[in-house]
């Protein structure tokens, strides 16, 4: 069966490059002793990579094709990884993102049958994001954006952003928002990234950037707006019905002015989709496909920081059937980013 992996990141040279130079966070700090690079999100979060990790990172030809074969992975969908273009500033950020989208169209021409690609963007300067993001899209091949879930101390949510999620929408492109360290100060002190990481703060920033979204009213202004959550959502299709709680009961949000047309459920479950990265359960794997759809979600492993096999397998031991198996591992990756 044909399979798309609709989560896997890169790093080109001159990225590293640039946050090896960089003197503000985030940075890169080679630790020679123990021989890994640390990746420093902030003063106290900092993520480790292995050689083997940054190589996999970096290598966009045959050691990356033979683990796509050894998954039966035909394709993947490639987006820069965090901590991206959104923490860094405004100028610096805007020309690292044009370079890497050029590199990553690059990439994607020279092997089509195994790439598509997910334009970086520095947000920070709305104006400039919304016109590479054009260029990415009508120049460059690129399908769509991937975003960090908070950028420079605010969300998406924010006006001042809003010219690019229109722009996004014209172009009929998805956003993919992917996590990074959470702005939540408690989220950041004491544990440092076994706290502020995937293990949790990752999820709850995005969830917060998410909910933060479908409040604002940015998918009235923008009905056909989609974007795309990885891990299972991010955990918010297990909370669905509890997100709608101040809607069904008005009383709880007297005084609070927003003017939404849908439940913030129905909005979730129309303008997103969700992917199937990370370790994940069966049942959570299960109650994911039963809440959202199998036409709204996405096989996704998170290569190279996860086992593609495995989640091949996951996949492999759901209770569904051909049909829906042959959605979530490629129809609905087409689907959405137009192949």
């Amino acid at each position: 069966m044909e399979i798309i992996d609709f989560e896997a990141h890169f790093y080109t040279k001159e990225y590293v490059k640039a946050l090896i130079k960089n003197k503000s966070y985030p940075k890169y700090k080679k630790d020679r002793e123990k021989n890994i690079h640390w990746l420093w999100y902030a003063p106290n979060v900092l993520e480790p990579h292995t050689g083997q990790l940054l190589e996999r990172l970096l290598d966009l030809s045959e050691k990356r094709f033979k683990d796509m074969a050894e998954a039966g992975v035909k394709m993947q969908v490639l987006s820069l990884s965090a901590p991206g273009c959104e923490q860094f500033n405004p100028p610096l950020g805007t020309k690292l993102a044009k370079k890497v989208n050029d590199e990553l169209s690059r990439i994607v021409e020279k092997n089509p049958d195994k790439f598509v690609g997910l334009a970086a963007l520095a947000p920070q300067d709305p104006g400039e994001a919304a016109d590479e993001l054009e260029r990415a899209v009508k120049e460059l091949g690129l399908k769509g954006w991937k975003t960090h879930s908070n950028i420079r101390g605010t969300y998406l949510d924010n006006k001042k952003f809003w010219i690019i999620l229109e722009k996004a929408e014209k172009l009929g492109v998805p956003i993919f928002l992917h996590p990074t360290i959470p702005l939540i100060r408690e989220l950041r002190k004491s544990y440092g990234y076994a706290l502020a990481g995937p293990a949790f703060g990752f999820t709850f920033d995005t969830a917060l950037c998410m909910m933060r979204l479908i409040l604002s009213g940015v998918f009235d202004k923008y009905p056909n707006l989609k974007f795309v959550l990885g891990h299972l959502g991010e955990a918010m299709p297990f909370l669905l019905n509890r997100l709608d709680f101040p809607f069904v009961r008005p009383w709880v949000t007297q005084g609070v002015k927003m003017k939404l047309s849908k439940k913030p459920s129905e909005y979730f479950k129309n303008n997103v989709y969700v992917g199937t990265s990370g370790e994940s359960h069966n049942s959570a794997l299960i109650c994911t496909v039963q809440t959202m759809g199998y036409d709204k979600v996405l096989f996704a492993s998170d290569y190279p920081y996860e086992h593609t096999a495995k989640a091949v397998d996951r996949i492999n031991a759901l209770p569904l059937s051909d049909e829906e198996k042959t959605r979530i591992y490629h129809l609905n990756a087409k689907n959405i980013l137009g192949l």
